[in-house]
C-alpha cells in the first residue's frame, strides 16, 4: 500500500491556534452536519450544503485530508473531496456502502472532548461526540480524534478526521 504524505504549511507562532477556536470549530461543524439534514428533508440543495461544509471545515484546498468516517468499513480511509462528499451525502459509485451519514435526521450533535493537545500549527483533539436523532431522540456515540491546522488564509481547518464507533467486545 503506498503512503500518501500531508504536506502542511506552517504559520508563525504569532497564530497560534487556541483551545477555544478548536471547541467553537466543532460546535461549528456539529452545527453543519444537523444544517445539510434539515436542507435535505425540506428538499433543498442539501448537496451544495455538503460541499460548503467540507469546504468550510476540511483542508482539502492546501492538500489532502486523512479522513476515516463513522460507518465505512471497505472504503473507510479517504483522502480527497470525493470520498468525503460521498460518505456525507452517498450516490458514489466509487463507495457503494456510503448511504449520507449528514442526510440522516440529526438534529443535534454534543461534544464530549477528553483533551486537546495544541503543538506549534497543530491542534489534536480526541473524544465522543452523540448524534441525536430527530425521530427518536436516541443518541449515536461516536468516538473521535481530529487534528486541525491553520491554512494560508489563516482559517482552522480539519487535516485529520478519524471516528467510529465504540468497541463492542464479545465476551
Amino acid at each position: 500500500m503506498k503512503v500518501k504524505t500531508l504536506k502542511v504549511k506552517m504559520k508563525t507562532a504569532k497564530e497560534k491556534i487556541t483551545e477555544q477556536e478548536v471547541l467553537d470549530k466543532q460546535k461549528a461543524w456539529g452545527e453543519g452536519i444537523v444544517s445539510i439534514w434539515k436542507i435535505y428533508s425540506a428538499g433543498g440543495d442539501y448537496k451544495t450544503a455538503a460541499r460548503e461544509h467540507i469546504n468550510n471545515f476540511y483542508n482539502y484546498q492546501e492538500g489532502s485530508v486523512l479522513f476515516k468516517p463513522t460507518l465505512a468499513s471497505d472504503k473507510q480511509f479517504r483522502s480527497d473531496f470525493a470520498g468525503a462528499l460521498s460518505y456525507f451525502i452517498g450516490g458514489d459509485e466509487n463507495y457503494p456502502e456510503d448511504h449520507g451519514f449528514a442526510i440522516k435526521p440529526w438534529c443535534k450533535v454534543r461534544w464530549e472532548t477528553i483533551g486537546i493537545k495544541i503543538i506549534g500549527n497543530t491542534a489534536l483533539t480526541m473524544g465522543n461526540y452523540y448524534f441525536t436523532s430527530a425521530s427518536t431522540a436516541e443518541e449515536l456515540k461516536v468516538e473521535y480524534s481530529f487534528a486541525y491546522t491553520k491554512n494560508s488564509k489563516d482559517e482552522l481547518k480539519i487535516i485529520l478526521h478519524d471516528s467510529h464507533l465504540p468497541c463492542k467486545h464479545l465476551r
